[in-house]
């Protein structure tokens, strides 16, 4: 076995690079093809999740494997090898094994023990195979791997050491009052109907919003996941609207989540602006306007349209310094941004503008750096607690100021971005009255969080699991020598015994069968107890040698050995399915 990961995940690389190096489901068949046309390459997978891209390939050359995955996967990933390396994380055999199944766990992930990312490993595997790019090696790790990590869940409590990445963040949201004492009698905008943004909108019905408006550009599945919500037995009232209309509810909603493919910004800083400014200055909570006359109609389909809100350009800057205690400079810098088309440079974070606003109209500084991930829409891993930070801290710049800044003032719009490229512009936090909340601040929320017990437990799991595996593949590796080594026996019985016929032509059916029985058995106990400790031997740390001893000692054709193997790899794949982590 020469299996080798190269990769990149929220423990190695900032934000600003996962963002670029995100695939696209093209890219990501380019990347695989490729990679078998490779010279070290034999076969590949590439796992691209919500906080990682790695490459697994079976290669003959370390160095030259890690050279080609490394540049392979800057070319694919439109970020520039010099760029991409001091970010990239590379394992090797075993290691690459541990690798794997720990992420399987969930001990990889941003949310310890989440679920979702078994879903992600078989789609790799499933890519891989359908274009013929796994073979024997690839396939017996992955579907190991999600064994391993059904294993875990079953077997351990990891399950609660962690929490959804849609929980996580609405409990980030209520900045320590309950998640359903918070969320009680809220209206909910949900961008996308995937299913990271169903997740959101499931959760959003069980912690009891009044309402969820469903936005997506495909109406069909925004209309279905409206239907799924109002048939859930939750009470939640459920419509969907197009996309155009967004701009529209966020004038009505208290609670944005977005979680879409997009590769850009869906709500700009102009369209947040836009929303809070409007109700700044009819000085009405969204529940009100609705009484007032801007209500949204409460059947379910498709919402009409109100009238826009007023433009960044003609707001009452005076209106919103009285209600967010805000200075007007900030605000001001802010609507020119957004009039030209233009982003006010931010790391986004979770917080709440605040009326002691730093000189630079920026409550929080720019400097430092957080190793964290890029969620894709179709792929759909949930994040959280690290499970081993000490790599991590080892690769990371501490930071130098506070990443969270939360006051008293009230919240008028809370947003939720799981997105990765993100879905929300990083300079709404500069709003007063509106409060982000993105994968890189729930990286920060939850770095601190204590490791359960159970992790403990899922770890004492891997490393059993990598043993066997490694164990078994070593022994698999011998397997074609053994089989090519007894096919040599069974010709040069077949010899002897076609020189007997010549030399006794008298031997009638019966005994000429007696003889070749006897033959064979006597050349099987001759060989039983030697192939059977090789394989033992095989087995262990270092016992690869013992295949190439067996084809020295008998002159094996190495062609022959390699015809087994190939027959061996197109052997039928292990038909059981793990499936998707529920």
């Amino acid at each position: 076995m020469s299996l080798l990961v190269v990769g990149l995940s929220h423990r190695s690389a900032p934000v600003s690079v996962l963002e670029r190096a995100s695939l696209s489901a093209d890219a990501k068949i380019k990347l695989l093809h490729d990679t078998l046309a490779a010279e070290p390459a034999t076969e590949a997978a590439v796992l691209a999740t919500c906080n990682r891209i790695e490459l697994y390939a079976d290669v003959d050359k370390f160095h030259a494997g890690v050279a080609e995955l490394s540049t392979l996967l800057a070319q694919h990933s439109g970020v520039a090898l010099e760029e991409l390396t001091p970010y990239l994380y590379v394992h090797y055999e075993d290691r690459a094994v541990h690798h794997l199944f720990s992420v399987a766990c969930g001990l990889d992930s941003m949310v310890v023990g989440e679920g979702q990312i078994l879903g992600q490993i078989k789609d790799a595997l499933a890519l891989g195979q359908e274009l013929h790019t796994a073979g024997r090696l690839i396939n017996d790790l992955f579907q190991q791997a999600l064994r391993v990590g059904k294993r875990a869940h079953s077997e351990t409590g990891i399950d609660r050491a962690g929490q959804s990445l849609v929980t996580f963040g609405l409990e980030q949201l209520a900045v320590g009052t309950p998640v359903a004492e918070w969320a009680r009698g809220k209206r909910a905008l949900v961008i996308g109907a995937g299913s990271m943004s169903s997740l959101a909108a499931a959760t959003l019905a069980r912690v009891g919003v009044a309402e969820i408006v469903v936005a997506n550009r495909t109406a069909d599945r925004a209309e279905r996941l409206a239907e799924i919500l109002v048939a859930s037995g939750t009470g939640v009232a459920a419509v969907a609207i197009p996309m155009a209309g967004v701009p529209d509810e966020l004038t009505r909603v208290d609670v944005v989540v977005s979680c879409t493919g997009a590769t850009g910004l869906v709500l700009t800083a102009d369209d947040v602006l836009a929303a809070v400014s409007w109700g700044a200055a009819a000085g009405l909570a969204p529940a009100v306007r609705e009484e007032a006359g801007a209500a949204p109609q409460a059947s379910q389909g498709l919402r009409p349209r109100t009238p826009a809100p007023q433009t960044p350009a003609g707001l009452e800057l005076a209106g919103l310094d009285a209600s967010g205690g805000a200075d007007a400079a900030v605000i001001a810098r802010l609507v020119a941004a957004a009039r030209d088309g233009g982003r006010l440079a931010d790391a986004g974070a979770a917080r709440t503008i605040s009326a002691a606003v730093e000189a630079d109209g920026c409550p929080v500084g720019p400097d430092g750096r957080a190793a964290l991930t890029g969620v894709d829409a179709n792929s759909l891993e949930l994040h959280g607690t690290w499970a081993d930070q000490g790599e991590a801290a080892a690769q990371r710049q501490p930071r130098k100021g506070a990443r969270s800044q939360v006051d008293a003032a009230p919240v008028r719009l809370a947003l939720l971005d799981l997105a990765m490229p993100r879905d929300i512009d990083a300079a709404v936090h500069r709003i007063p009255g509106v409060r982000l909340v993105d994968i890189e601040s729930l990286a920060e929320a939850s770095a601190d969080a204590p490791m359960a017990a159970d992790v403990d437990a899922v770890r004492g799991i891997v490393a059993e699991e990598v043993a066997a595996f490694g164990a078994a593949q070593r022994a698999a590796h011998i397997t074609p020598t053994v089989v090519a080594l007894r096919a040599m026996a069974a010709e040069v019985v077949a010899m002897e015994v076609a020189r007997l016929d010549g030399r006794l032509p008298d031997l009638d059916e019966r005994q000429r069968a007696e003889v070749t029985q006897t033959v064979r058995r006597v050349v099987d106990k001759l060989l039983h107890a030697p192939t059977v400790r090789v394989k033992q031997l095989a087995s262990e740390p270092g016992g690869a040698g013992y295949a190439e001893a067996l084809r020295e000692l008998f002159d094996l054709d190495p062609q022959t050995v390699a015809s087994v193997s190939r027959a061996d790899a197109a052997d039928p794949m292990n038909d059981d399915d793990p499936g998707r982590a529920s």
